[in-house]
């Protein structure tokens, strides 16, 4: 079992089956809920909208302020959150981490080798260890840098619970977020 050929697939599949890629997707929502930043954010966006700040718009009713408010804010709502979502999956001490040692641990467990793959050096790990040895290789993007060339799209897809905070948030490939 230790020589077959293990594709991220498989790694993923396994997550998927054992409930862990839910566990996690909780995790991620929970701290989206938490974010008293990301609250700020909407709340301000929300209190200088067009729509709730154009003269007649206390005539309308909650329905037609509603819909015109998520015209409005639903894309730059969603960049953001889909920022904070990026934060916490890169983060290398919180989230991000867990995410990398999880992934690891199945990918050893599938294989057949013994974790860790890498042992950590003082606080970087492998990827620290690797930038020293050769430094233009395995450096992560920060998400900005990611943003700028155009790789990262709207990755949160909160659309199917629209009136309040959703309680479930799906991460979607950036080809098929474009609604």
């Amino acid at each position: 079992m230790g020589s077959s050929v293990i594709s991220p697939e498989d790694v993923l599949e396994s997550l998927m089956n054992d409930g862990t890629i839910d566990t996690l997707r909780l995790k991620i929502i929970n701290q989206l809920k938490a974010n008293e930043e990301l609250k700020k954010t909407t709340i301000t966006m929300v209190e200088q909208s067009k729509v709730l700040n154009t003269p007649g718009a206390e005539k309308q009713t909650k329905r037609e302020l509603f819909d015109a408010l998520r015209q409005e804010l639903e894309t730059p709502v969603l960049e953001r959150a889909s920022k904070s979502v990026w934060e916490l999956i890169l983060d290398n001490d919180g989230l991000g981490k867990e995410i990398n040692e999880t992934v690891e641990r199945v990918f050893c467990r599938l294989s057949g080798r013994e974790p860790p793959l890498f042992s950590p050096t003082s606080s970087g790990g492998a990827a620290e260890k690797e930038e020293k040895i050769n430094p233009s290789s395995s450096k992560k993007r920060s998400l900005s840098e990611m943003s700028m060339d155009g790789r990262v799209d709207k990755v949160v897809d909160l659309t199917s619970n629209p009136p309040a905070m959703p309680d479930e948030v799906h991460l979607v490939p950036s080809s098929s977020a474009q609604t």
